[in-house]
């Protein structure tokens, strides 16, 4: 079952993570901690039109947590606030509820599905996705109308 959490895909994504720094000028940025192993995240977004135009992000989580991250920044340009929402939303019910993997631009979330058998690290495996909806909602003007679900594995 390790060798499926730890899988040669996932650590691939691990040794490539995309978008990562920070941004010189950007909308927003949101930072987010998983309380039970302390993995961290900050994202730095550019909207606009309502789409992701630019992006970056601090990584300093573990292996499962980088590889959400890696997934997120390679597709997150072009996204809008309701398509990551429901990448966040869909990624949260496979680790919790055993559901479907994400659909869409962000449909290779599905290699982190064995991740549900460990629920002390589904806080870190959405992290990245938890800062990047607050990044868009601030830098949107929308409000958070929803506490995080990070840290609450």
């Amino acid at each position: 079952m390790i060798d499926d959490l730890y899988s040669a895909r996932i650590l691939g994504l691990v040794a490539n993570i995309p978008r990562t720094g920070r941004l010189a000028a950007p909308d927003a940025s949101a930072e987010k901690t998983a309380k039970l192993c302390g993995s961290r995240i900050v994202v730095d977004v550019t909207v606009k039109d309502g789409v992701v135009s630019d992006f970056a992000q601090d990584v300093a989580a573990c292996a499962l947590g980088q590889a959400s991250a890696a997934i997120l920044g390679a597709q997150v340009i072009g996204a809008d606030l309701s398509e990551i929402e429901l990448a966040r939303d869909a990624l949260h019910a496979m680790l919790k509820f055993n559901g479907p993997p994400p659909e869409g631009r962000f449909s290779e979330l599905a290699v982190l599905e064995p991740v549900k058998d460990y629920p002390a690290r589904h806080a870190s495996t959405l992290l990245a996705f938890e800062a990047t909806v607050e990044a868009v909602r601030t830098a949107t003007g929308l409000t958070q109308t929803r506490t995080s679900r990070a840290g609450a594995a």
